[in-house]
């Protein structure tokens, strides 16, 4: 696995573990639906809440929320849809990002949780 994809992961882990200490409960992770992945999908008080994590080592390139882009909502709207129709969820869902900054040297990292972080664009007709 590439270092850039383990990197990704870590960060994964340092989110899961964040959430399940906040009282969600992580129901998948890393669930595809063709190329389209939801990187963890929780439930709490009565709301399922996928989250999208981004992670970086340094700021070069922006801070890491500002990779979740509107093409990358798409991608997270259109897997979530198919998500809840294929386990036959009837509940709210709650969007949310959690962004991992690394800071310095060692396993400091600085976690930012945004909770309903975007809503889906609906088209009505």
């Amino acid at each position: 696995m590439a270092l850039h994809n383990e990197y990704g992961r870590s960060g994964e882990d340092v989110a899961a573990e964040y959430l399940e200490r906040q009282g969600y409960l992580i129901l998948d992770r890393n669930w595809y639906f063709g190329h389209k992945e939801l990187d963890i999908v929780a439930q709490k008080d009565e709301c399922l809440i996928i989250v999208e994590v981004k992670t970086r080592r340094r700021n070069t390139y922006g801070r890491p929320e500002e990779a979740v882009t509107p093409r990358k909502i798409g991608r997270l709207v259109l897997a979530a849809n198919a998500y809840v129709r294929s386990h036959y969820i009837d509940m709210p869902v709650r969007f949310d990002v959690i962004a991992i900054s690394h800071l310095g040297e060692g396993p400091r990292e600085k976690v930012e949780h945004y909770e309903d972080a975007f809503r889906p664009h609906v088209k009505t007709y």
